[in-house]
């Protein structure tokens, strides 16, 4: 208990004021910040604090300490005499003046944040998972009372908010148990899909805040089991009958669509297929509309989520619950949801003032890609409209597939005993950070002076770059010398003035207007892959001791991809220099292994939604009815930018060959083969620190491949016999060791 003379101190100084720095309201600490288009984690950045402690300030849960809080003030105050309230959208406070459909976003709530580990692996190791590695846990009697009863986890759950407060989504089984986030459960008493939209837009409390105050509130997602989808109505597959086979979506003349269509309820364009969203039009500002997931129906690929669908219904609420508050709300498939959250991170529009009459309009968001434009000729797939009768080629900005020539191997290489893959963490993401791209359509210019940071499509001649055979070409895929003049993105001409080479384009199609689109969804997909792997128990601080990075991504791969058999994990353990994990009992190792497996699923689909993310860019047409020439409806999206995404790839390619023209330069090594983002070396051992180049301090060398767990960084990905890797060549000269470096796919027949 404080003492009378404490408790008198302290209401002195209330009465005197603390006469120190005044942070103006949180609401305001928010406006001025996207006023300026500086991120969160930017801000944290320049702060030397976490984006964490950001939120916290802007959510009001707490402010900066001395001598953060005086630069804190100070930068606020320098951006409110830049961008005055009257200039931008009102602050939260005037909220209630604002008609409803343009009325910016409320505070994202600050979650509190998860336990993370990032000291040992012993520490993840040990983290009990938020609920137990068995079957799907008995609900209790008092959750079958009427209305959204529920249950929380003993610790508070960081889903949830006063608008939204039962966390971004459910998932349903067939008695009707939703469980939720953090530990959550309800009763849902629907017993046709419209009873559950209905329930899911009011009593369920499900939804989660819009990322950008001039964005959208995620619609609720319930996850319907295979039990809940034939409680519905639903077949158990889509592959049945002809009519959904070759679609993938319910016929229109299906009786739970028909139903659905008797409840005024409607669906998108794309139908009733494993995503499907159930909506009515909005009415006085109110957004309607449901987003369903259908497990039987494939809607968690396995190549994005692994068996994430076999899960127990509580831990894959869990696993998509993360997925939901470090991405977004899951929309679809990851490469959907990748698209998602560009838009809602960029929104098209945002709301300003009208100075003539005093009221509220739409108008374009700066930065953001705004309207669906025209691509060049080049810019497009050969079944685009615009590349009929087109003859001038077309961009080939694709990721590396390339095999070194058998016979540039020295006899030095071939009697070392090991090939080593190494694997470059999300590269797409790596590439996409502080990269310029078009924000208009194309201009076309002949003769044109190439510019670094001019965005476009430049047709010039790269034959005559002098390279080295036992490296890829840099400016094909293929790794082989272009044949003459192409087309190519403005990374990639970029890379042959730093070469030395001076380029001379003979016509262009350019971006006048350009920006940083991607920078906000580089930043949020990194902070997710960083806090995702921390709770791993991976290092991720850039000054990580790399024996130690090494010892903890074995851990974890070891730990994910344990199954039932302790002792064969045990046995692994020990094999890789492991063995106080080993150490831990049964129930204890076991849990362990369920929390990582679990984790790698939340990894997958992170790296999946930047891969395939960047490839919905350039979404091309889907369905056996379609004909060559016609337009498709990816067409009409401000995201179908198949130049954005050439400029992604073509500087993710760029970085890999500068890495591997480093590693050449610094000690004489070259690649055996690179696959998109791995490459292979010849090695002395089983670990990169074998063969590449490293500092007096016994570092890997900057400009190579360093290792580490953050964007752009290198892990390990697999290792053979040198002997096996030469085989593969020596055969066919089309196997590519970097394709196969994991060994499950090693095995090489003739021809094949």
């Amino acid at each position: 208990m404080p003492t009378q003379d404490e408790l008198f101190a302290a209401v002195d100084a209330l009465l005197e004021g603390d006469g120190g720095p005044r942070l103006p309201e949180p609401a305001e600490r928010v406006r001025l910040r996207e006023a300026a288009e500086v991120t969160q984690a930017r801000l944290a950045q320049v702060l030397k604090t976490t984006a964490q402690s950001v939120k916290n300030w802007e959510a009001g849960r707490s402010e900066p300490r001395q001598p953060r809080l005086e630069a804190y003030v100070r930068l606020l105050e320098g951006w409110a005499e830049k961008y005055p309230a009257s200039d931008t959208a009102p602050a939260a406070s005037t909220v209630e003046e604002v008609p409803a459909a343009y009325a910016p976003a409320p505070v994202e709530p600050e979650p509190e944040p998860e336990p993370v580990a990032t000291d040992t692996v012993e520490d993840a190791a040990n983290q009990a998972p938020q609920e137990a590695p068995a079957a799907s846990p008995v609900r209790p009697t008092a959750v079958r009372a009427a209305g959204p009863s529920l249950r929380r986890a003993a610790r508070p759950a960081p889903y949830f908010d006063g608008q939204f407060p039962n966390g971004p989504l459910a998932v349903l089984d067939g008695d009707g148990t939703a469980y939720g986030v953090g530990g959550l459960v309800l009763d849902c008493p629907a017993t046709t899909l419209a009873q559950l939209v209905t329930w899911a837009l009011g009593e369920s409390g499900l939804g989660a805040a819009r990322l950008h105050r001039s964005g959208k509130d995620s619609d609720p997602l319930i996850v319907l089991t295979a039990e809940a989808a034939a409680k519905f109505g639903l077949p158990a597959t889509l592959d049945d009958h002809p009519a959904t086979r070759r679609t993938q979506r319910l016929p229109e003349d299906h009786k739970v669509v028909k139903a659905l269509t008797r409840s005024k309820w409607q669906l998108t364009r794309r139908g009733f297929g494993p995503w499907p969203r159930i909506y009515k039009p909005v009415t006085e500002g109110r957004r309607q509309c449901v987003q369903l997931a259908v497990l039987p129906w494939r809607a968690l690929d396995p190549r994005s989520w692994g068996d994430a669908a076999s899960l127990p219904a509580p831990d894959l609420a869990r696993v998509l619950g993360i997925y939901a508050q470090r991405v977004i709300t899951p929309r679809g498939s990851t490469a959907t949801s990748g698209l998602e959250l560009m838009t809602a991170l960029r929104p098209p529009t945002r709301a300003v003032r009208d100075e003539a009459t005093g009221g509220w309009a739409s108008s374009a968001n700066p930065g953001a890609l705004t309207e669906t434009v025209e691509a060049a000729p080049p810019e497009v797939p050969p079944e685009h409209p615009e590349a009929q009768g087109w003859t001038g080629g077309f961009l080939d900005e694709e990721s590396y597939q390339w095999s070194r020539p058998v016979e540039t191997l020295s006899d030095a290489e071939m009697v070392l005993p090991f090939a080593v893959g190494i694997d470059l963490n999300t590269a797409y993401l790596a590439a996409a950070s502080r990269l310029s791209v078009g924000l208009s359509g194309p201009v076309h210019v002949t003769n044109p002076r190439f510019h670094k940071k001019v965005p476009g499509s430049w047709f010039v001649d790269l034959s005559g770059v002098p390279t080295d055979p036992r490296l890829p070409n840099p400016f094909t895929p293929s790794g082989k010398r272009p044949e003459g003049p192409a087309w190519y993105a403005t990374p990639t001409v970029a890379y042959a003035l730093e070469l030395g080479y001076d380029v001379e384009p003979m016509e262009a199609y350019v971006r006048e207007k350009s920006g940083a689109y991607l920078d906000p969804w580089h930043d949020r997909l990194r902070e997710a892959y960083v806090t995702t792997m921390a709770e791993a128990g991976i290092p991720v601080d850039k000054d990580t001791d790399e024996r130690a990075f090494l010892a903890s991504m074995t851990a974890h791969r070891l730990l994910k991809g344990a199954g039932e058999d302790l002792e064969a994990l045990r046995a692994a353990l020990t094999a890789e220099g492991l063995g106080h994990l080993a150490e831990m009992g049964d129930d204890q190792l076991a849990s362990a292994a369920w929390r990582h497996h679990q984790i790698a699923m939340v990894l997958s689909a992170v790296k999946s939604t930047v891969k395939f993310g960047i490839g919905k860019l350039r979404e091309r047409p889907q369905g056996v009815t379609y004909k060559s020439g016609e337009p498709w409806p990816a067409l009409e999206r401000p995201t179908w930018r198949p130049d954005i995404r050439a400029a992604v790839i073509a500087k993710a390619r760029v970085n890999m060959h500068r890495k591997m023209a480093n590693v050449a330069k610094a000690n004489g090594r070259y690649p055996l083969g690179v696959n998109n983002d791995c490459v292979v070396y010849a090695s002395p051992g089983t670990s990169p620190l074998d063969f590449l180049p490293l500092t007096g301090a016994g570092r890997v060398l900057p400009g190579t491949f360093r290792l580490g767990a953050t964007p752009g960084l290198a892990k390990v990905e697999g290792v053979q016999q040198m002997l096996t890797v030469v085989d593969w060549l020596e055969r066919d000269q089309r196997a590519n060791p970097a394709r196969h470096i994991k060994g499950y796919d090693s095995t090489l027949t003739d021809g094949k």
